[in-house]
């Protein structure tokens, strides 16, 4: 209980929990990126990946649980750190001149609470199929409509209708576009938290998590560009 109260009630334990529970989003981040890259195989694909996580349960909700808990101890512990970082310099500049800080780094706290939207958004429309938030007046979640031949829920047609919106395809790629900004600083400064980040190869680390922001929102807004330009269009109807 001890250690407990130590991480929870520390300034460096609360670094740990952000940094820990980031890296478990990181990873999740990615593992999704290449699970809706799948689009791009066809329906087939996309369906019976979509089939694989809704029939396993027994792993879907497990997984969801943990993804909550780091979500709630990841928003919960940068709140906590910002909030005492602030205390600790309570005489505020008449000119602030940030010197070696990035813009990311002084938006990471902005930058994470519009995620959090953003992915409350997200799930209401494609995880919880509400359908107010789509704007497409359809139901995602009707049958037989957004079945395919197999019976399963057709992810590549409820992907496709979603996105052919040009106001759901904008706020995507701009949710896209902060949690990328959100990336560059964070991937490196999870480390840093780790303290697994020295000056010998602490520039490789930053360079390396501003590429890989590049390179997951490459990802995930090819899908929604790709759709608006025309792709799998005949799906949609």
């Amino acid at each position: 209980m001890r250690v407990v109260g130590n991480i929870f009630g520390s300034s460096l334990g609360k670094k740990y929990l952000m940094a820990v529970s980031g890296c478990v989003l990181f990873l999740f981040v990615v593992a999704h990126l290449l699970g809706n890259l799948q689009v791009f195989l066809g329906p087939e694909a996309i369906n019976r990946y979509g089939s694989f996580l809704q029939s396993n349960i027994e792993l879907l909700w497990p997984a969801r649980i943990v993804l909550l808990l780091m979500l709630g101890l990841h928003v919960w512990s940068a709140i906590k750190v910002s909030l005492e970082n602030k205390a600790a310099r309570p005489i505020t500049y008449a000119e602030h001149q940030p010197v070696g800080s990035s813009y990311a780094s002084r938006t990471m706290l902005m930058s994470g609470t519009i995620i959090f939207v953003f992915v409350i958004y997200h799930l209401l429309h494609y995880t919880v199929m509400v359908r107010a938030v789509n704007l497409t007046g359809r139901d995602f979640a009707a049958k037989p409509e957004f079945y395919d031949a197999l019976g399963r829920h057709d992810i590549f047609k409820m992907m496709v209708v979603g996105f052919n919106n040009g106001w759901v395809s904008g706020f995507y790629i701009l949710g896209i576009a902060l949690l990328c900004l959100h990336l560059s600083h964070g991937v490196s400064s999870m480390f840093q938290s780790l303290g697994w980040k020295n000056k010998a190869y602490g520039p490789f680390l930053d360079r390396s998590a501003r590429g890989v922001a590049c390179l997951i929102f490459i990802g995930y807004t090819s899908i929604p560009v790709a759709i608006l330009l025309g792709y799998g269009r005949e799906a949609s109807k």
